[in-house]
Formats: C-alpha cells, structure tokens, sequence
C-alpha cells in the first residue's frame, strides 16, 4: 500500500491552515453576534419611539469614542503580546499586560465620569432637543461605569486570543450579550416581576452585561492561563527603557485608529454634500459592505497573531512566508467575496425598503466596493496584519493616512465642490485611496523592512532584513 504519511511541507501548510481557521473563525462569529444583538437593541428601544432611538444612538457615542481607543490600545498591545509569546517571555507578557489595562482604565474612568456627573453636557455636543437629551442623560448616568468592564474586556480577550484560545472570550461574548437581550426584553418594558425602565432598563441591562462577561474573563484568566495573570507589582514596575520601548511602537496603532475614523466621518460630510439620498444609498452599501469587512478583519487578526508568534520564535523565514500566503488568502477570499457581492448587488439592494432609484444607486455603488474588494482584503490583511505583525506600526499608520487624508479626503472633495459628481462615480473616485494603500504596501512587503524582532534588545543584532 502507498504510504500516506504527509510530507513536512504540507504537514506545514496543513498546520497553518488549522491555526489560521482556529483564530478567524471566533473573531469572525462575535463580530456578527455583536452586530446582530446591536440590531436587536435598536429594534427593542425603537418601540418606544424615534425620540428614544435618537437618544440611545447620541447617548452611545460616548462609548463609540473611548471603544476605538480601546481597540487601538489592544492592537497595539497584541503587537508585543504576540511576538512575547512566540519568545514565551511570560515576564514581559504580564508588563504589557500591566501597562495596557492601566492606560484604558484611566481614560475610561474619566469618560465614565463625565457621564456621571456632567452628562448634559455631554448630550449638548450632539444634540439640543429637550426630550432626547433627557432620554441620553437617563442612560448615560447608568451606563457610564461599564465603560470600564468594558476596556479590561477588550485587553483581557486580545490576549486569550493571541495565547490560542480565542473561543473562550466568544463564549463568554455570547453568553453575555444573550443576557443583554433578555435583559433588555425584561428591564424596558417591565416584564413579570420588573419595573418599567425604558431607556434606563436598556442602560441597566447593558452594564449588568458587561459586567458578568469581565467577571468571567478575570475567573478564566486567574484559574486557567496564569501566564496572563497579574499577581504582583513587578508587573507595574516599568523602567524608562521598556516605556521607550512599547510606546514608540503602540502609539502609532492607536493614532491610526483615530485618524481612519475621522476620515470615514469627513467622507459622511462629503456625501451629505450631493443630498439626502445620496447618504440613504451609501449607508445601504455600506451596511452590506460591512458584513464583509467582518470576515477580512477575523484574517487581519490571524494574520498579526500568527506572524508575530513567528518573530517572537526568531523564525524568521517562516514569518516572511507566512505573509506571502496570508496575501494571497486574503486577495482570493476578497476576489470570492466580491465576485459574491457583485452578483447579488441588486438581491442586497432590495432588502430594504427604499424608493427603486434609490435601490438602482445602491446596486451601482454595491458592484464598486465589490470590485475593490480584493483591494480592501491586501490592505487591511497588510496594515492591520503584516506590518503590525513585525513592528512596522508607524509605516502602517502613514500607509493608512496617506490613503485617507492624502487620496481619499481631498478627492472627496473635488469631486463634489469642483466636478459636482453624483454620488456614483464620487464613489469610485473615493475607492483610489484602496489603490494606493496597496501600491504603497507591495512595495513595503518587498522591501523586507517591516520585519522587526521586538523581543531582541536594542544591544542584540536586528534580524537580517530579507525579500518578500
């Protein structure tokens, strides 16, 4: 008989495989979740009308703000906390750890207490309407201090991520905004034994939430993966060197954040510019875009975890293979997922309910983003995965900015001031800031130079920089 034994390249491939499938999957699953039950929250408190729909949606912008900054902290702690685990320097996981949940817990607080005590204020920034100011201040004054649950989470969960267990923090996502819906059916419209607490019940239901799953998190981590947990002030002892050491690496994630975030809000006000139904069909094309972007940001994570457990490993080769094929699995699941969308544009389209010139917009702006959809799949594979992966996090935020406020932003607004373009082919224009966030990144990954071993010291010898 033929033997069957697999041959250590494809064992390799095989392996790569599983891993890869293993971490994208669990992000994959509770990004859905949380837009799905998000919708279901909407779809509760809209029952007790616009006015509280309006409400709730300014009351959250809070947390919008202070959430990208806690995903900006955790991308840019899980560039260390991957490449520290492939070195298996459980000393420097727990000082990363350490300073990470400090940073977010501090700014949380101070968000969560400008929701305490000056949550007018806050309102007035969006709004000035008596009634939906009310209805904000009601939820933000219960909802403020889940702020903080809410940061330790996202650190605590980006590390079981990176240690190979990325389904336990979606366990216990699930379970937790499970009972965020059952709180809310309960808590709002006073079901049973329970008060009728409207926009307030919808508040309580979501701290409560937040709360059992940071609980469990902390149960999980402190009984079960002690490499991640913190037991003594050594983790907080930070020496000017390990500062000067994280920092210049982490900040550049978070400010990247922050300004691809603005960017998607300006490209809101270039849009707003062509009318109404130009922002209607927009946000329909992107609501299915988004779907998406879900799947390619599950493989963005994969791709920075897997690779920076290499370069922790000092396996230094295997790190630049593993990026040729991430490229290439992310272009091909772009290409499937687009071909995808570009086929059913108009079945998207007609899911809602708006007028047929409008769905007709929706179905031409759908088949753009489809066609720069393999775009889309290099560039965030790349910036968010590759070059976080190896360090390379300032030529990433400059790729990313470059894109946006270099390319995007600026044809965004010719487009609409100069040429009056309607809202299609404003579109497609917009679209050459994916093209030139790729140009920009092939020729980075060719380079070799986004290949930085963070776990050497400054004294040891870089590792050598090599070809793409």
């Amino acid at each position: 008989m033929p033997s069957t034994t697999l041959s250590p390249k494809s064992l390799e491939r095989r392996s790569f495989y599983r891993r890869m499938i293993a971490i994208t999957l669990p992000i994959l699953v509770q990004s859905l979740l949380n837009n799905s039950l998000s919708f279901v929250d909407t779809l509760m408190i809209g029952q007790l009308g616009e006015t509280a729909i309006a409400a709730v949606a300014l009351a959250n912008q809070m947390f919008f703000l202070i959430s990208l900054l806690f995903f900006g902290v955790a991308s840019g702690a899980s560039v260390f906390l991957s490449q520290y685990w492939g070195a298996k320097d459980t000393r420097y996981i727990q000082k990363i750890m350490a300073l990470s949940i400090t940073f977010v817990t501090f700014f949380a607080s101070i968000f969560a207490l400008l929701s305490l005590f000056v949550p007018e204020t806050v309102m007035h920034v969006f709004t000035r309407e008596a009634e939906v100011v009310a209805g904000g201040v009601s939820y933000q004054k219960v909802v403020a201090i889940s702020y903080v649950f809410s940061a330790i989470t996202q650190i605590f969960s980006t590390a079981l991520r990176i240690t190979g267990h990325a389904k336990t923090p979606l366990k216990i996502a699930l379970l937790a905004l499970t009972l965020n819906a059952i709180g809310n059916y309960f808590l709002i419209f006073g079901i049973g034994p329970f008060p009728v607490m409207g926009i307030a019940g919808a508040a309580l239901a979501t701290m409560l939430s937040r709360l059992v799953e940071v609980v469990l998190l902390f149960i999980v981590i402190y009984r079960k993966h002690p490499h991640l947990a913190i037991r003594d002030r050594e983790a907080f002892r930070w020496p000017r060197s390990f500062i000067f050491h994280v920092v210049p690496t982490s900040l550049p994630v978070l400010f990247n954040e922050i300004a691809w975030a603005l960017g998607v809000t300006t490209y809101k006000i270039a849009y707003s510019k062509i009318g109404i139904d130009a922002i209607a069909a927009i946000n329909v094309a992107e609501s299915v875009g988004n779907l998406f972007f879900v799947a390619l940001l599950g493989l963005s994570n994969a791709t920075l975890i897997m690779i920076g457990i290499k370069i922790g490993e000092h396996d230094y080769p295997l790190a630049r293979k593993w990026s040729r094929r991430f490229v290439l699995v992310a272009v091909t699941v772009g290409a499937v997922m687009g071909g995808f969308e570009l086929l059913f544009a108009p079945f998207f389209a007609g899911m809602f309910n708006i007028a047929p010139e409008l769905q007709a917009t929706a179905v031409r702006l759908l088949m753009i983003h489809a066609v720069t959809l393999p775009a889309r799949a290099f560039n965030i594979t790349v910036i968010v995965g590759v070059l976080r992966a190896g360090g390379d996090t300032r030529f990433s935020m400059l790729a990313e900015m470059f894109g946006v406020w270099g390319i995007g932003v600026p044809l965004a607004f010719i487009g609409v001031h100069l040429f009056n373009l309607s809202i299609v082919p404003l579109y497609f224009l917009v679209s050459m800031e994916e093209i030139s966030k790729m140009l920009i990144g092939l020729g980075r990954l060719k380079s070799g130079k986004w290949l930085n071993d963070l776990t050497v010291h400054a004294e040891e010898e870089r590792p050598e920089q090599g070809i793409f």
